[in-house]
């Protein structure tokens, strides 16, 4: 998880092969079209939904949600709160 004053990006890593299986972000493409800012809540929630079904479509289920010392408040809480919203577990 990284957050900006314009974007958050986010990825699912490996840790037993050491390797990152996708990552995303606010500035992405899809998500882009759809939410022009990448820097408010509406734009975390957007930006949760997506990588929980991005997530789903690899089989990913259970993670393990590391906000890289951010509070959990805005941004991040709504990005938490979409992502549990789309069926992943922590």
């Amino acid at each position: 998880m990284y957050r900006s004053l314009k974007n958050l990006c986010a990825q699912v890593i490996d840790d037993t092969k050491n390797r990152t299986i996708f990552s995303l972000s606010t500035s992405d493409r899809e998500i882009k079209q759809k939410m022009p800012c990448g820097g408010n809540v509406k734009a975390a929630q957007l930006f949760g939904e997506v990588f929980a079904n991005k997530a789903k479509e690899k089989g990913i289920t259970k993670i393990i949600f590391d906000r890289a010392g951010y509070l959990y408040h805005g941004r991040i809480k709504a990005f938490a709160e979409a992502l549990r919203k789309g069926g992943l577990e922590f």
